[in-house]
């Protein structure tokens, strides 16, 4: 492969605030920097992991960050997901989540990956997921099937 990720994703909000202050707080990111715009645009770019930023948009007049439809219609971007290195760290994003009322906290085995989907501070929806130590390399399961680790009760 010719290249080693996402450098970036782009995302439009209604709050420029209220999402780095969300992703700080959940994720630990950091702000890189806020270009100068053009008169009524913001642009923060913000620090989500080693190789992966937001560049976080806020438009005067854009409403597109208040529509919100199902999966598989929102468009050409559907969603994002992060990638936690350790389990340690998606427990521990896991648990910020939930406590910002933010998921319900189900995991998803998905085979090789463990996915928890959450609503952004605009309602996107997004996941943050991590290699499963669990995975038996016997194939993928499909999504809602919960991962014995965190859901023991649906063994």
């Amino acid at each position: 492969m010719l290249t080693s990720g996402f450098d970036h994703v782009a995302v439009l909000t209604a709050d420029t605030d209220a999402f780095v202050e969300f992703f700080e707080d959940v994720f630990e990111a950091r702000v890189l920097g806020r270009p100068e715009m053009p008169p009524g645009m913001r642009l923060t770019l913000l620090k989500v992991g080693p190789d992966a930023e937001f560049n976080v948009f806020q438009i005067d007049g854009n409403d597109e960050a208040a529509r919100q439809t199902p999966m598989g219609g929102r468009g050409r971007l559907d969603h994002f997901g992060l990638r936690a290195p350790s389990l340690e760290n998606f427990t521990t994003v896991r648990e910020r989540l939930i406590a910002r009322g933010a998921t319900d906290g189900f995991v998803t085995d998905f085979g090789p990956v463990l996915s928890c989907f959450f609503i952004g501070p605009d309602g996107l929806e997004c996941e943050v997921c991590v290699e499963n130590p669990d995975w038996d390399s016997a194939g993928f399961h499909p999504p809602g099937t919960p991962a014995r680790r965190f859901h023991p009760e649906a063994a």
